[in-house]
Parts: structure tokens; sequence; C-alpha cells
């Protein structure tokens, strides 16, 4: 808006930022970060934390605050930046939430992810008792700047994690975006999401892959928010991936959990009928070829119950089990019998 620009190049106040950057993102691109404040003459404060599951809580949010609050933000003007993987823009999210009741914020990316998933909606929040984010609140960003570029430093199981929450919406929403995982899965994997010229035989299919999934997952997040209908297809993987995550803490990523939910569900979805045998392998193939585990010895059949258990405790009494019915397409179940989810379990753990 060249409105806005005049008024803020007009302002005799300098410019000023606080930024809360992942302290492993720091050490690879914190110089560059310092270099684009000072160059454009922006007073700056970078604050370098561990933001890992294990340190994702109210503790360090309070932390976050004290340094907001000797800073001396003006919550109207003055942005937040958080510049790191999905725990530190949840964390980073739910302070700016916090402070003077809502100040705006602003989520840069790093990994593969949080590109495609934290980036995109409105949650924020905080481990608390042992639960995955059990404190948070919905105060979407101002804005997300997504670059790829970030993803060249990542290891490549962190891009296998990210493509966990990928096949997600694929499985959920698109068949063609399935279709994309399956024929260039293992280039993504090699080239780390890097749109390379010398691959014509590829398409840019970094660019197709990413986009699918962000506006596949904008489909679903933004006519519903602050979740007021609890049947949600984004939900696939998430029914038990939450409680095994936590428990087996810090042996799987958060993608990698929740390939595995999606792994057990793709069975109770064959075991249901909905989905042909060859579907079902065509699933599995997909997720062994993205590098995803497909079972974990941590997600015992007591797990499983306990963790459906939770999920009837906060959907309103009725399961909402998100389950493909074909490839790209899906449905809300409520009548999935203890007998079937056994018998799938049986049956994925013999496989």
């Amino acid at each position: 808006d060249p409105q806005q620009t005049e008024l803020a190049t007009a302002s005799k106040r300098k410019l000023r930022r606080f930024i809360v950057i992942d302290e492993v993102v720091d050490k690879l691109y914190g110089s560059k970060v310092r270099e684009y404040f000072e160059e454009n003459n922006v007073q700056h404060k970078i604050l370098a934390l561990p933001t890992t599951e294990e340190t994702k809580s109210m503790d360090l949010v309070l932390n976050i605050l004290h340094e907001v609050q000797s800073f001396s933000l003006d919550r109207r003007t003055e942005p937040i930046i958080a510049i790191g993987g999905g725990v530190c823009l949840d964390i980073v999210g739910l302070a700016a939430s916090l402070y003077r009741r809502r100040t705006p914020y602003i989520r840069v990316p790093t990994t593969l992810l949080s590109y495609v998933d934290a980036s995109v909606g409105a949650k924020n929040g905080v481990n608390f008792l042992q639960c995955k984010n059990k404190l948070g609140g919905y105060t979407p960003p101002v804005a997300s700047f997504l670059d790829r570029s970030f993803l060249q430093s990542i290891p490549r199981r962190h891009i296998s994690n990210g493509l966990g929450e990928i096949l997600k919406m694929a499985l959920m929403k698109h068949k063609g975006l399935f279709d994309l995982l399956k024929n260039h899965g293992k280039y993504l994997l090699d080239t780390k999401f890097q749109s390379c010229n010398s691959f014509a035989h590829h398409g840019d299919a970094a660019l197709q892959t990413t986009r699918i999934a962000i506006e596949t997952m904008l489909e679903e997040l933004a006519p519903n928010l602050w979740e007021d209908d609890l049947d949600r297809l984004v939900d696939f993987g998430h029914l038990i991936s939450p409680e095994l995550e936590m428990r087996v803490l810090p042996s799987l990523m958060h993608g990698e959990a929740v390939n595995i939910d999606m792994a057990f569900m793709t069975y109770v979805a064959h075991a249901r009928g909905l989905l042909e045998a060859e579907e079902k392998q065509q699933i599995l193939q997909c997720m062994r070829g993205l590098e995803l585990p497909v079972w974990h010895s941590g997600c015992s059949w007591a797990l499983i119950q306990r963790a459906l258990r939770e999920r009837l405790k906060h959907s309103g009494g009725q399961l909402r089990m998100p389950l493909p019915t074909g490839l790209g397409v899906a449905d809300i179940f409520n009548d999935t019998s203890e007998e079937t989810l056994e018998r799938a379990y049986e049956l994925w753990v013999k496989d």
C-alpha cells in the first residue's frame, strides 16, 4: 500500500523490530538477518532460543515476553517476527497473542513442515503436563513469508518429516498431489525442494507440490479458522499421533508420528471396505518412497485405545475419524467399531 509506505517512511521514529529466531537457524542465517536489518536502518533485537518439542513450554513464552517488555514494543506498528520451525512459530504466536492482549506477528518458516503446515492457519500453543499443545489460542499472523531457500540447509530427515503433512493433504483432498509425491518423492528429497532447471523432466515439482499443499490446507482451514466445526479432514493423522509423539519423545518427529497414524488409519479404511487392497498398497509404497516410517513399536493397541478415548472427550463425544475413501478423496466417520479397529491393528502389525 503506497499510502502506508509513505506514512512509514515519513515518520521521524526509527523503524524497530523484535525478532525471535531458533538458535540453530541463527547459526546458519543469523548474520544475513542482522545484515538485512542494519542495511535497512532498522533498530532491532534478535533473541535466539532453543525451540524444540522438549522446550515448548510457558517458561519459554514468558522468557520471550520479558525480552519484549524490555525492548518496549508498540503493538500497533511493530510486529514480532518469528524465524524458525513449527515449534518456534507456535511459541512466538502464543507470546504475541498474550502481550498487551494481542500484538501482531509475522511467521518466517525455515523447515518444510512449518512451510506447509505451521505457516498456515491461526493456531499457536505450547505443551503442558506432557500433552501436546494443551495451552494455546487462535491468533493468525499478519503475514507468513515463504522462502524455500531455507530448506537447503535442513537434514534429509526433516524434508521427509515435512512430506508427511503434504501427504496428509494429498490423501484427503488431491489425487494430483498424491501422484506428484509418488512420481517425484525421491527427487524432492534429493533436491531439498529447490527448483532445479537441470531436471526439466520433473517440471517444477517443488513449486507445484508446496503450492497445492498450501492451497488445499487453506481451503480446509479458512472457512473454519476457529474450529467451530469439529469435522475436519486436516485431523487425518492426528488422532493417535499426539499421544504417540509425546510418549516416545524425542525419537519421532511430528510428521513421522503423523505418518504412522495415517498408515494405521489406511488399514482401518481398508478393513472398513473403503479402500481397495491395491490402493492401500499404493499409499504404503508412497510413504516408504518418501522415507517415512509406517509403524512404530511404541504405537501399542493400548496407546491407540487411550488416544481415541481422548479424542472422544475433546470432539463432542464422537470420533470424527477422517479416513481415505480412495486416492485423494476422504470422509469423516463416527461409526468405526472397536472390532474393526482391532482387526486393522492386527493386520498392520503382521504386515
